[in-house]
Order: structure tokens, then sequence, then C-alpha cells
């Protein structure tokens, strides 16, 4: 499962006490109808676990404007505004330019010839692009972006001024889009959420919060998720041989692979309003709660049968996507991409798998918030 810290790993108990890497006190949720409950609760606030006092999980935190902050009847505003955008048709209608730029970066990886890096010439990239086409962010301006997005997601002690700097200009960046986009709308989510500021729908600190959440939250997690994905598979040569024999089977195992192999693994803080009672264990208000969606989404009482793709199963939704109001708006294009970047994959390289040169194929990223690989190495087979 790659790099865990060891409170994810050790222990049985469903409600632990763990020490975060902040160094701060903090619940986790290991059992999966323990963990809905504290994501549909609304005893458990996110509001309240951004301000200063509260117990923090990680050092970085979104700003209180964010959606993701925010409880009750201001985070159904925020939320109203993007929901359109991920509707079923609207994402029915992007799988052909996902397709178009996962092909394309395919070409390139066959061109160059094995070894290949899955994660640099693959999920990275078609992360990106695909966001920039959502969101109407132009293409050339990916590269600037995404040199930024990373430092956000670093959990270590970094820099306290770099992180600064690099908000300061991702801010400033997104300031700029936003000037353009209102000079020149277009058929795009950015443009519709500046009309909604204009309407007065949203502060000029939301929009840009907004701006950047969805541009940050969808690359680095649905890049990271393609990468596990494909790691998982190639990792499983019955798995490798099954899909490929039944390209049908593919979106149940893809979401199998979400559920096991989940890029986020554990859920943002939310803090107890008053006292709160969990199997036992008492929340006292004011203490914090995270849950461990890893620990959840392998629950052998939610999730029966063997742990493996093929696995058959009660058809219980997973956490991947977190659980309740806040569940990604994003879920349905994130799984999209996992599903088109697989189907190509298995189709268009003959014997695809893991590099067995003298470097690592598999590198793990360290110190960030979402898991995922550095590196993934791969190869094939010549064409007869």
């Amino acid at each position: 499962m790659g790099p865990l810290p060891a409170f994810m790993l050790d222990g049985t108990e469903d409600v632990v006490s763990v020490e975060a890497p902040t160094g701060d006190k903090v619940w986790l949720v290991r059992d999966y109808a323990l963990g809905r409950q504290v994501l549909t609760d609304s005893r458990f606030s996110r509001s309240e676990a951004v301000k200063a006092r509260a117990p923090k999980f990680i050092p970085v935190q979104p700003v209180p404007e964010s959606m993701m902050s925010r409880d009750g009847s201001e985070h159904a505003r925020l939320r109203r505004v993007v929901m359109g955008a991920f509707s079923a048709s609207r994402i029915a209608a992007l799988a052909p330019t996902v397709e178009r730029q996962a092909n394309e970066h395919i070409d390139r990886l066959l061109a160059m010839g094995p070894p290949a890096d899955l994660i640099e010439g693959l999920a990275l990239p078609l992360s990106l692009g695909v966001l920039c086409s959502l969101l109407g962010v132009p293409p050339q301006d990916g590269d600037h972006f995404c040199h930024l997005v990373e430092e956000l997601f670093d959990i270590t002690d970094g820099s306290v001024r770099e992180k600064t700097e690099r908000r300061i200009k991702l801010v400033a960046y997104m300031t700029g889009l936003i000037a353009r986009k209102r000079q020149q709308p277009d058929d795009d989510l950015l443009t519709r959420m500046v009309q909604a500021h204009d309407r007065g729908d949203l502060s000029l600190s939301e929009l840009i919060t907004m701006g950047l959440t969805l541009l940050m939250a969808g690359y680095e997690t649905t890049a990271a998720q393609i990468g596990l994905s494909a790691l998982a598979v190639l990792s499983d040569p019955n798995e490798y041989e099954r899909l490929r024999r039944r390209p049908a089977s593919l979106p149940a195992a893809v979401d199998e692979l979400l559920r096991l192999t989940p890029a986020a693994p554990v859920s943002f803080a939310r803090v107890a309003r008053e006292a709160v009672e969990l199997n036992g264990v008492t929340v006292a208000a004011g203490e914090a709660v995270v849950v461990s969606v890893l620990h959840g989404n392998r629950d052998k009482v939610a999730f029966t049968g063997s742990e493996n793709h093929a696995g058959e199963r009660r058809p219980v939704p997973h956490l991947t996507f977190g659980h309740g109001v806040h569940r990604c708006p994003g879920a349905s294009l994130a799984t999209l991409q996992v599903r088109i970047a697989l189907d190509l994959l298995l189709r268009r390289f003959a014997n695809l798998r893991l590099a067995a040169g003298p470097a690592e194929p598999v590198v793990w990223k360290e110190g960030l918030l979402t898991r995922g690989l550095s590196r993934l190495l791969v190869e094939w087979d010549a064409p007869q």
C-alpha cells in the first residue's frame, strides 16, 4: 500500500487517539460505518477545524473561504456554483477530450520506446490537461501552474517562506486568469464562476479560492490515482490478463481499484461541536477527528469477499471520494480519467509490465497529503 505513518497501521481499534504529523492529538476512525457517521454528522464541523485554535492533523489547511472549509448552507451555496459542471451529461461530453489527450500522451511514449515513466508521461499531463479543458485554463499555463502546486500538498517541515511565496504566486495567477475570463468569456467552468461572482453569488475571495481549489485538488489527486491504479494492475498478472481478455469488466475493476488504492488515505479533519460518542469512545467538544479511508475501504464487515479487483462483494460505496455533502464533486471526472487511461494502456501496449532495468521502477512520493508515485517505469514488447 506504499509508505504510511505507523499510526495508520498499528492496532485494531475502531477509534484511536493518535499523534498527528503536527504533534496535535486527534481521533482516528478506522471503521467504515463510524467513518460514514463522522462524514455526515453535523456535530463534526469542517469550519471549526480550520480555525487557529483547533487541533491540526496536517500543517497545510484549506483557507476558511474554501468550499472544503464550510458547513451547512454556506457550503451548499458554494457547491451549487460548480456542481453543474460535474453533471453526468457534462462528464460524458468530456470523455472524447480525455481519450484524445490520453492517446496523444501514449503516442509520445510509444514513439520514445521503453522504458517509459507513466507518471511523467501520462498521469500528470493527462490530469492537468483535462482540468485545464474543464476550467478554461490556457494549455500553455500548465507548466507554470503545476510547479507551484505540489508544495502546497507537502506536509513536511519545509520553508514557511517558500510555501507562502508559492501561495502568493498561485493567487496572483488565478486573479489574472479571472480578469482575462471577464474580458473574454468562454464556455468553461471558470467563466461560469466569474458570472456567479458578478451576480453576487460569490465574493472575489471565494471565486479565487474556488478556482485554485478545483485546480490543485483535481490535478494532484487524480494524477496520483491514475498512477496507483496502474501500479495495482501491473503488479497483479492475473488481473492484468483478466482485464485484457474482458475489457467490459474494466468499469467495475476501476471502482475496486479506487477502493483499494485511494490517493487520499485520510479525510480532512473535523472538530466536534459537542461531546459525541463513537463506539464507546467519547470525542469531547473541540477535539479533532479524521477518518481513515484506507481502513474504512477495507472494512471486512462492509466489504465482503476476497480483496482483489475481481472479487465479488456487496455494492457498498467506498469512501475514496468522501461521503455526504462534502463528497468530492469531481469524483466522476477522476473515475473517467482512471478508466480511460487504463483502457488505453491495456489496448495499446503489448505485454505492458514494470521495467526490469537497473533503475527502481516504483518510487513513492514522501511527505505529501496524498499518496502517490513520483516514478512508475514500464516496458513493453516491440510490435511484430
